[in-house]
């Protein structure tokens, strides 16, 4: 089985929502479904560098306070993930999406009523 390791996300604000990015019908993995921004990890970078560079790529956005909360793992379609997690509160700096279809901040209540990944 392949395995992939990726690093992502709870952005979240002072609302208690979090921001999710609306996947692409033509992504590569998880097409057309919401989920925390992020993604892979490159060979020889840390689950926190991976999360740093992939929300300034995604949203434009710097993190300042990030912190690694969890672990998780999971498999879809044939792959094995290891999925870091990381939170860091919103501060109010612009987003710009550099990816996906759309963005959304969400409350928990929210999320229960979409098509999500499994992170």
């Amino acid at each position: 089985m392949t395995s992939r390791q990726v690093a992502v996300l709870i952005l979240y604000d002072g609302q208690g929502r979090i921001l999710l990015q609306h996947r692409t019908c033509d992504a590569p993995s998880f097409p057309g479904l919401w989920g925390l921004l992020g993604g892979g990890i490159e060979q020889g970078k840390t689950p926190e560098q991976a999360v740093r560079r992939e929300i300034l790529e995604e949203l434009s956005y710097q993190l300042r306070s990030v912190r690694r909360i969890t672990g998780r793992q999971f498999v879809h379609g044939g792959i094995d993930y290891t999925t870091h997690v990381f939170v860091e509160k919103y501060d109010g700096s612009p987003l710009l999406l550099g990816e996906g279809q759309g963005m959304k901040w969400l409350s928990l209540e929210q999320m229960a009523d979409i098509e999500m990944i499994d992170h």
